[in-house]
């Protein structure tokens, strides 16, 4: 039996243990499961490495940058962002670590972007919150071109808070919400935005799946804003780590 799983705490629900069980139906790939790995403390990790058939692992909150002293080597994006999400079992014994949400989210956003005519170096954005979900965010802005800044409730250096964006939402067209704000079962939440203001020309990207639309996302919408939420991203980071693993 071949085998593959999420590491996270805690797993209350996962998108990936079912994609992969319907995607392993799907396509007919025979002796192969995907289960879910609870784990509060990160240090549990080196026993499940010897579990039997093992090839791979998915990794998620609060453990992105707890792996990493576990890991014998790090793919280039992964080392930019300083977080693995994705951990593939060597037949040499050694493990390499990926970051499949990076291009989740670049591809998703590039092919959106496609799909609306616009071109992303000419845009400027802001991104909604600064914890783990922000990183592979910020290194695929770069990496297209896009200048940003981060949106925290907190004023630190280099970040602006949410009573500040009345001055600056004009200039801002792509607004990105990496914070869980609005996810399932706090789906009457919303980022702070200030949403009178947005017009067409805005555009939000709300990395939350669950609900398909966000309460951000219809406030937004309203203002005739263009939304997309953040299942393409995760389909498209799926597929990357199952293309990794296969590799």
């Amino acid at each position: 039996m071949t085998r593959y799983g999420l590491i996270g705490f805690p797993l209350t629900h996962s998108f990936s243990q079912r994609y992969f069980t319907d995607k392993f139906a799907r396509e007919g790939i025979p002796d192969t499961r995907y289960d879910l790995f609870d784990m509060p403390d990160i240090s549990a990790l080196p026993t499940l490495f010897d579990l039997s058939g093992l090839r791979g692992l998915n990794v998620t909150i609060p453990h992105k940058q707890a792996v990493l002293p576990y890991i014998h080597r790090l793919d280039p994006s992964a080392e930019k962002i300083g977080a693995v999400n994705v951990i593939k079992l060597e037949s040499d014994g050694s493990r390499t670590g990926y970051n499949s949400d990076y291009y989740g989210f670049r591809q998703s956003l590039t092919d959106w972007l496609t799909t609306l005519n616009r071109v992303p170096a000419t845009l400027q954005a802001l991104v909604l919150g600064t914890g783990g979900a922000s990183k592979a965010v910020t290194v695929a802005l770069t990496d297209l071109g896009i200048s940003y800044k981060f949106v925290s409730r907190t004023k630190t250096d280099g970040t602006l808070t949410y009573a500040e964006l009345d001055t600056v939402i004009a200039d801002y067209h792509l607004l990105i919400n990496a914070s869980p704000v609005g996810t399932f079962p706090r789906s009457d939440e919303a980022p702070a935005l200030p949403y009178p203001l947005l017009t067409a020309q805005h555009l939000l990207y709300d990395l939350v799946y669950n609900p398909a639309e966000t309460k951000g996302m219809k406030l937004a919408r309203e203002r005739g804003a263009s939304v997309h939420n953040g299942l393409r991203m995760l389909e498209l980071q799926a597929e990357k780590a199952w293309e990794i693993w296969q590799k």
